[in-house]
């Protein structure tokens, strides 16, 4: 299995640095299933190609196959996982580029977050639903796709084409998300895995779709192949995209991960219209909104404002009059500011929502800031939990201390709930990047200990459906000064 990765950009072997292995180098990385190799055949300064070729071993092959497996017996003789790239070679760029696909590069940190113009070449690729489905996989995420049919034989053409494309992708992202994106599609589009599905796929899958899974038209048909349509499995991911990106259309949608026939008599759908349920996400938007809009609070900063999924309801309520956001992230204000301008496109001549919004800006909730101040309320919306436990006195201060606005919102999790996700292992926390998950009565205490440390008040509020057992998915707090 062969993969190409090739970029143009200005000081082009500053690859190297990404992938953190060296142009000059051939460098073998065993596999359980055969050895990946690491090479650069062009590396100069205007031109560089990193490639990964996937030695696969038949005997061990052989060995990571069930004997359930129908084709078992022949695919011991018949076999085309050691020459088409699968999840095989996805395995392998896990292990190989684990640091890239993190976006870590000590040594470029700034050229890690840098788009850069980059050709990723497959040339055998299964593509279940032939190349159309390749380019509905990869088009939405900013790629120029070429998906040429591989014929069955080249000598014969009546036999017509194969399932494998040649796939090429030409486009300028980083380099981070362009190999969690080929993490995630290449099993996808070969419909198929080598491995046994656990539960932790789940959050294989949320990690490396963070910031373009949850967003994709595809996300259901990604969602279901990359999980083997493994009922409990897709529904806790989708869910669990839906609470993490802000991605309310299609969460735990049933049609999308039942797949349920419809009811056809006489040649009509018969089948009853079923309500679509609502996102957590959605739950939790509507939740922060009415308590703002309760506690007539109109000049609005939502700390840590994310994807600005917030910062657009807010800008399209007449109730509030003034609103900002800010977050740590550049790529994260980048997503904010293309939704606002989104929100605010020409056929909306009439919408004075821009006039709403203030400033959306880079700051770090550890460490005071006069932008943070002179509002009425402060949002901190699924921010706390992302923050290391030491470090959260800081944040304590820095909003309740300094800038201390009359109304303060906070949501998290509540990690009781857990128990009612599908897949999700014990003890095991909802998103990767959240340092802790409260009980109800962890969030309380710190609730309550804030309060009354900051001259404050504070009513909590759950926030979607209310287990009787283990409680609402997510928990509010709202201080009041």
């Amino acid at each position: 299995m062969l993969l190409t990765i090739t970029t143009t950009q200005n000081q082009a072997t500053d690859l190297g640095f990404l992938l953190h292995k060296h142009p000059g180098r051939v460098q073998a990385f065993e596999q359980s299933f055969g050895t990946a190799h690491v090479f650069y055949p062009d590396a100069d300064e205007s031109h560089c190609t990193a490639a990964l070729l996937l030695d696969v071993d038949p005997v061990k092959l052989v060995r990571t196959r069930g004997r359930g497996t129908p084709d078992f017996s022949l695919g011991q003789y018949v076999n085309d996982r050691p020459y088409a790239a699968s999840s095989l070679l996805a395995s392998a760029m896990a292990n190989v580029f684990r640091t890239a696909m993190r976006g870590r590069c000590d040594q470029r940190p700034e050229l890690a977050e840098t788009p850069i113009p980059l050709e990723v070449v497959l040339p055998a690729l299964p593509c279940r639903g032939g190349p159309g489905q390749a380019e509905r996989f990869f088009a939405p995420l900013g790629w120029d796709v070429s998906a040429v049919p591989v014929p069955l034989d080249p000598e014969f053409g009546d036999w017509g084409d194969s399932r494998y494309v040649t796939l090429t992708l030409t486009g300028t992202l980083r380099l981070a998300d362009a190999l969690n994106q080929l993490y995630v599609l290449l099993p996808v589009l070969d419909d198929a895995k080598h491995y046994w599905m656990a539960p932790d796929e789940v959050d294989k899958l949320i990690r490396a779709g963070e910031g373009w899974l949850a967003t994709h038209p595809e996300r259901g048909t990604i969602t279901r192949r990359y999980l083997a349509n493994r009922r409990g499995l897709v529904r806790t991911a989708l869910g669990r995209l839906a609470d993490a990106e802000d991605a309310t259309d299609e969460a735990l949608d049933p049609a999308q991960v039942e797949e349920e026939p419809p009811v056809i008599e006489d040649g009509e759908d018969r089948s009853p219209p079923e309500e679509q349920p609502v996102s957590l996400a959605e739950h939790r938007l509507q939740a922060v909104v009415q308590a703002l809009h309760d506690e007539d609070a109109r000049r609005v900063i939502d700390l840590g404002c994310g994807s600005g999924k917030l910062l657009s309801r807010l800008a399209k309520d007449d109730f509030f009059s003034e609103i900002s956001g800010t977050d740590v992230s550049h790529r994260a204000l980048s997503h904010a500011w293309r939704r606002l301008r989104w929100d605010q496109r020409p056929h909306h001549a009439n919408d004075r929502s821009n006039d709403r919004v203030k400033d959306v800006f880079q700051g770090a909730l550890t460490y005071a800031d006069e932008r943070f101040r002179d509002y009425e309320a402060a949002v901190l919306m699924e921010v706390i939990e992302h923050i290391d436990p030491p470090r959260l006195s800081a944040v304590e201060r820095v909003v309740f201390a300094h800038a201390k606005p009359r109304v303060v919102v906070v949501t998290t999790p509540n990690s009781e709930h857990n128990v009612r996700y599908e897949g999700l292992a014990p003890g095991a926390m909802r998103h990767p990047d959240h340092r802790f998950e409260w009980t109800r009565a962890e969030f309380r205490a710190w609730a309550d200990r804030v309060a009354g440390a900051h001259g404050y008040s504070v009513r909590h509020v759950p926030v979607g459906d209310d287990d009787p057992e283990v409680g609402a998915p997510t928990q509010m707090g709202v201080f009041t000064r």
